[in-house]
């Protein structure tokens, strides 16, 4: 059995900087990570931040990842991370949680505080042939490219025109790529206009209204039909045939939140945050009162959003722990809440600023229900 003051599970932009808030005060964290690395999608982002400064607008995502594991390295061995290993349950009686690293070193964590920072998992959608080799979804896309510096094919059907469909054709474009068209079922693009202009200035073409309906091919991809979609969501019109030989989907996020339900969090499901989040306060803190939540598992936002909801939860737990004193807790805790209002405001964080007044609560010391 190991035990620490904090368990962050998750290692991406918002466990990261919740484990560095809390180790700066002095707490002991381990960070578990299912990946081979740390940095989550933010090793995978090649293209630089929108926001403030205080979220390094305009640095790269993987450079942004970089400045926060420096930030954990001078912490010392006040930060233990384990990378390729699964949090693999909650046990509510004790509040264990059993990890696997690897395929064979099975151990368990006694923290005294739990901060779930798990991320997301890609949305796919039904069409026949979509498991043929050759269909991915975006991440992958971005791993293979931006992490193995491995191109997944010669010319891709994009479907979905929000920010990471348009940031993943940009890059695929960026790495000698071509992009056949980007479908898009809804009437708009959900993704911000400067991404949309880049890749539309070197002659991608946008289809609103379209999706995907078919995919072909025997053994693995070699082309997709792509039809328009009518407002009762069925096909209408004529078949448009796309010579590609892979199919990436951009079909949005769900944030990942088992062990949020394993640890008897209550959860809501918010249409306007991409799925079931748990109910918290200001401070990130659930219902459990052992457990906080930041980052997609909250509700998908931008990573920069991620990383400032991890700043609150690791602050917060580092006060709980008795690190921090009530009056500076207060200021900094404001003083992130100013930055993270300021990153969701305007009228493309419209759905956001609604999805979290619906699971924002008072705060209630221990607020296990």
């Amino acid at each position: 059995m190991k035990n620490t003051e904090v368990l962050v599970i998750g290692g991406g932009p918002a466990g990261l900087s919740a484990a560095a808030e809390a180790a700066s005060y002095g707490a002991k964290v381990m960070i578990v990570d299912s990946d081979l690395r740390l940095g989550g999608q933010l090793i995978k982002q090649t293209h630089k931040f929108f926001g403030s400064s205080f979220e390094r607008a305009g640095t790269r995502g993987f450079v942004i990842s970089d400045v926060l594991l420096e930030e954990l390295k001078s912490y010392g061995n006040r930060v233990e991370a384990y990378t390729n290993c699964t949090a693999l349950g909650y046990y509510k009686d004790d509040g264990v949680v059993s990890c696997m690293e690897g395929e064979e070193n099975y151990f368990k964590v006694l923290p005294k505080k739990i901060l779930v920072a798990t991320g997301a998992q890609e949305r796919l959608i039904p069409f026949p042939n979509n498991d043929l080799p050759g269909v991915y979804g975006a991440g992958a896309v971005q791993t293979l490219m931006n992490v193995y510096g491995v191109v997944p094919g010669k010319r891709i059907l994009m479907v979905g025109a929000g920010n990471i469909g348009l940031i993943v054709s940009y890059q695929l474009l960026q790495a000698g790529v071509e992009v056949a068209a980007i479908v898009e079922a809804m009437p708009r693009i959900g993704g911000y206009w400067v991404h949309a202009a880049k890749v539309r200035r070197l002659g991608v073409t946008i289809l609103l209204e379209h999706s995907i309906k078919e995919a072909l091919g025997k053994d693995v991809v070699e082309g997709a039909i792509i039809q328009q979609i009518s407002p009762g969501c069925g096909f209408i019109g004529e078949e448009i045939h796309v010579d590609c030989d892979v199919i990436c989907m951009a079909v949005g996020l769900n944030p990942t939140c088992e062990l949020l339900w394993q640890a008897g969090c209550e959860m809501k499901y918010i249409p306007q945050l991409c799925g079931h989040v748990a109910i918290r306060d200001r401070s990130m803190r659930t219902t459990n009162p052992n457990v906080w939540v930041a980052g997609d598992a909250a509700g998908i936002e931008e990573a920069s959003s991620a990383m400032v909801e991890g700043r609150i939860a690791g602050l917060s737990i580092a006060h709980e722990l008795g690190y921090v004193e009530d009056k500076e807790y207060r200021e900094k805790s404001a003083l992130y809440w100013e930055r993270l209002n300021a990153l969701r405001n305007g009228e493309a964080s419209a759905k956001i600023r609604e999805g979290i007044a619906q699971v924002l609560m008072e705060s209630s010391g221990g607020m296990e229900r």
